[in-house]
C-alpha cells in the first residue's frame, strides 16, 4: 500500500484538450489533486508552450510530449531552449544520435530527457506495416539499452513492458507509461492498456492519464480514483 502523497507525485494528467481554455479549466479543476501535467501536440498549438511555461513557473510540472526527431544540431537547439522553459520531463524518440545530441544540450538543467521507445497505439502488425523487423516487446527493450547508454533521463512505454524496461535501465531512471485505463474503462484507440495498479506493480514511475479524467463528467473524483487504485498496487 502506497501513500496517496507519494502517488500524487506520480500521477500524469494529459491536457489533451483542443482549447486553453479547456485545459485551464481542468488544471482548476484538479487542483490539490494532481501537481503534473502533459501538454503534447493538440495543445501545443493552440498556446500551449506558453502556457506550460505559466504553469512551471508556478510550481506546477510539465511533462511536454513532443517527442523530438530530426538532425543532431537541431534537437540539441530545440532541447536547449526547452530546458530553458522550466519543464519538468521533455520526450524524443529513442534514436541513438538524436539521445546523445539531446543529452549533451540539456548538461547543467534539471530537465528529464525521456525516450520514446513504441507508441502504446501500435501492435505487432502496426509494426509490420511500419518497416520494423522487431515485435514491439523486443524493440522496446532494444531502445530502453540505448537509452540507457545515452544517459537518457527515462523512458515512456507501453506498462505492459515496464517490468522487463525497469530490469534493464535500473531502480534510478523514470518508466513513464501512458495506456493507462483504469479498470472497467473503454481503451479507446490504446492496444497495449493495463490499470493504473498493475502499472505500479509493474515498476512504472510515473503513469499518464488523459481521457478517463479529461473527459470524465467529475475530473476531480476520475483522478482520485485512480490515485487509489495506484496506492491499491
Amino acid at each position: 500500500m502506497h501513500p496517496v502523497e507519494t502517488m500524487r507525485d506520480r500521477l500524469i494528467v494529459g491536457l489533451d484538450v483542443p482549447t486553453l481554455k479547456e485545459a485551464e479549466q481542468t488544471v482548476r479543476a484538479l487542483e490539490g489533486s494532481v501537481s503534473f501535467f502533459k501538454i503534447g501536440y493538440q495543445l501545443a498549438f493552440a498556446g500551449g508552450l506558453d502556457f506550460a511555461r505559466e504553469l512551471a513557473s508556478g510550481g506546477t510540472k510539465v511533462f511536454l510530449d513532443m517527442k523530438l526527431l530530426d538532425i543532431d544540431n537541431t534537437v540539441a537547439k530545440g532541447v536547449e531552449n526547452i530546458a530553458r522553459m522550466g519543464v519538468s520531463m521533455l520526450t524524443l524518440h529513442a534514436y541513438p544520435k538524436a539521445m546523445q545530441a539531446a543529452v549533451e544540450a540539456a548538461k547543467g538543467s534539471d530537465l528529464c530527457l525521456l525516450a520514446v521507445t513504441v507508441l502504446t497505439s501500435m501492435d505487432e502488425q502496426d509494426m509490420i506495416d511500419a518497416g520494423y523487423e522487431h515485435d514491439p516487446h523486443t524493440l522496446v527493450l532494444r531502445r530502453a539499452e540505448q537509452a540507457l547508454h545515452a544517459g537518457m533521463g527515462g523512458i515512456v512505454c507501453s506498462a505492459e513492458e515496464a517490468e522487463a524496461v525497469r530490469r534493464i535501465v535500473g531502480p534510478d531512471m523514470a518508466v513513464v507509461t501512458p495506456g493507462i485505463r483504469p479498470s472497467g474503462s473503454d481503451h479507446g484507440d490504446q492496444k497495449r492498456v493495463v490499470t493504473p495498479a498493475q502499472a505500479i506493480r509493474n515498476g512504472s514511475s510515473h503513469l499518464v492519464v488523459g481521457r478517463p479524467i479529461v473527459k470524465a463528467p467529475d475530473r476531480r473524483a476520475a483522478a482520485e480514483a485512480i490515485l487509489a487504485e495506484m496506492c491499491s498496487a
